[in-house]
């Protein structure tokens, strides 16, 4: 199902909720790329967790997504790898409706692993550009390369390349510098890397057992701080204990003579 934006803009509010509700919120198997197994789906997840872990902290409102079905007015629907929308709730969606939303994607990343290498490389700069969406980045991960290209201004509809500066691509929409690194796309803010949620985890869980420690050694210490405290009053009430029996017997003698 298609829709212009004059029709949309045609339509009443309870016209659109219906447009809304009856639109899928998943592609078809023709639509979609074949599976392309583990390197793909660890690829989009990493990318999307380390960007996700990054905007949350920073509090900035941006909607990202993996594979969320997009309708753009006019055209046929797609679903990419990654996208970015920014200034906008980052609330659960099943569907991504220009219409109804008020605005079209920020920022698209599609990987590709085998098959057609056209469509993502060739095909969606051409498309993505005419859909006005201001970056896309190619991520080739059975060469390990990345490509990337940006509108030149808000009203262009081709796309001029990202050159990368010392194998690093810089994106203006999300702020961030992005390369790859081994057999992994990496994220930077500034010289700071974006860790990956697994990686997130990790340290996470080491400065847990760091802190364990450091809490138990403070419980070692309070508790031989105790027992030498204990083991003081035990000497001093002993050393009482004999005063008192060493005054007690010297009154003895002292009464004899």
């Amino acid at each position: 199902m298609r829709h212009s934006q004059e029709e949309w803009d045609a339509l009443t509010e309870s016209e659109r909720a219906e447009v809304v509700a009856a639109l899928p919120g998943e592609v078809t198997d023709a639509e979609m790329s074949p599976p392309e197994g583990d390197r793909h789906f660890k690829a989009k997840v990493r990318a999307l967790g380390a960007l996700r872990s990054f905007f949350t902290r920073q509090r900035r409102r941006i909607h990202l997504s993996a594979q969320l079905p997009v309708y753009y007015p006019g055209a046929a629907r797609f679903a990419p790898d990654l996208l970015a929308v920014l200034d906008v709730e980052d609330i659960d969606r099943d569907k991504w409706l220009v219409s109804a939303e008020g605005k079209g994607l920020d920022w698209v990343l599609e990987v590709h692993v085998g098959g057609d290498r056209k469509k993502d490389a060739e095909d969606n700069v051409s498309r993505y550009a005419s859909l006005g969406i201001p970056e896309y980045f190619v991520y080739d991960r059975a060469r390990n390369r990345l490509a990337a290209f940006r509108l030149p201004a808000p009203d262009a509809r081709t796309y001029t390349p990202i050159v990368p500066q010392h194998g690093i691509s810089e994106s203006q929409v999300l702020g961030l510098d992005v390369q790859i690194e081994k057999d992994r796309l990496r994220f930077y803010s500034g010289t700071a890397l974006l860790l990956e949620s697994d990686e997130l985890i990790a340290r996470l869980e080491h400065m847990v057992d760091e802190v364990q420690q450091r809490a138990e050694q403070v419980q070692q210490r309070a508790e031989e701080e105790a027992r030498l405290r204990v083991d003081e009053v035990k000497r001093r009430e002993s050393a009482e204990r004999e005063l008192v029996e060493l005054r007690e017997e010297l009154a003895r003698l002292k009464a004899l003579r």
